[in-house]
């Protein structure tokens, strides 16, 4: 049983650290989207 829940520890340790690295990610994504989009607003005045 300390095996099993050692083993869901650590795996879930490991997908939290991945999340993190994705949302950073998701977090750029959206700021690029966001300096295009008012990019081509500024350039349509």
């Amino acid at each position: 049983m300390k095996k099993v829940i050692s083993l869901l520890s650590i795996v879930m340790f490991a997908f939290s650290l991945s999340a993190c690295n994705t949302m950073k990610g998701f977090g750029k994504d959206v700021e690029r989207g966001g300096e295009k989009v008012q990019g081509a607003a500024e350039r349509n005045k």
